[in-house]
């Protein structure tokens, strides 16, 4: 006989769980916010937890430090390139793969992370990680941490020992190249939109191959041009 009485509510701990989510988050835009306005160096934790009006205390269970808050959304969509290029066609090659995975990243970014914060606030703080020295280096240091990662990854699609075979961390190294050339070139500029990163970006990848080529002296390749001008 078929169960026709209502289901049960939601448990006490689902709702919890949201109002620690909804608290983690107002911490995070709120400290985005604050960064962005008066710059990170200058902002201090009990600034972020008196604009939520929470405690310093709540402010550690979700965050071990100030860069980590910085950091947080950087780590979502890092995580949402990774899941994109886990998701590309085994047929492709791994330069094209890492091509396609980024663009399209960029293309669904905004779904990715605005249950969490705003596009537009994330794009301003990925600029601020851009200009400010501190940030920038650990910056760095995340990104040779995400290089590894990758190489894995294309290592395990093609089938190889990534520690026998170097390829793999060859083009990975060179693609991930590319990407800090046009964050950095992209933070320098007036244009924070998603659009003007996600065209350099193209603009940049599409240039691996001719900037490789043995003469440089010869007619420029298609795309030249507008890779200048964006710099």
């Amino acid at each position: 006989m078929t169960d026709l009485r209502p289901a049960p509510a939601a448990p006490a701990a689902g709702l919890r769980e949201r109002k620690k989510r909804r608290t983690r988050d107002a911490l995070l835009r709120s400290a985005l916010l604050l960064f962005i306005s008066q710059g990170y160096e200058r902002t201090t934790v009990d600034e972020i937890t008196d604009a939520v009006d929470v405690s310093q205390r709540t402010f550690f269970r979700y965050f071990a430090n100030k860069e980590e808050v910085a950091f947080a959304v950087q780590d979502l969509v890092e995580s949402h390139f990774v899941a994109a290029l886990r998701a590309r066609p085994a047929a492709e090659g791994p330069f094209a793969a890492m091509r396609a995975a980024v663009l399209a990243a960029w293309d669904t970014v905004e779904e990715a992370i605005s249950e969490v914060v705003p596009v537009d606030l994330y794009m301003r703080g990925y600029q601020l990680i851009e200009s400010t020295p501190a940030l920038l280096a650990v910056h760095l240091r995340r990104s040779t941490e995400l290089e590894e990662r990758i190489a894995r990854l294309i290592a395990a699609r093609e089938g190889l020992d990534l520690d026998a075979d170097p390829r793999p961390r060859v083009a990975v190294a060179a693609f991930c190249g590319v990407m800090r050339v046009t964050g950095r070139l992209w933070g320098q500029g007036e244009d924070a939109s998603v659009a003007a990163i996600r065209r350099m970006t193209q603009t940049y990848l599409d240039q691996i191959g001719p900037a490789l080529a043995a003469d440089w002296r010869g007619p420029r390749p298609a795309g030249a041009g507008a890779a200048a001008a964006a710099s």
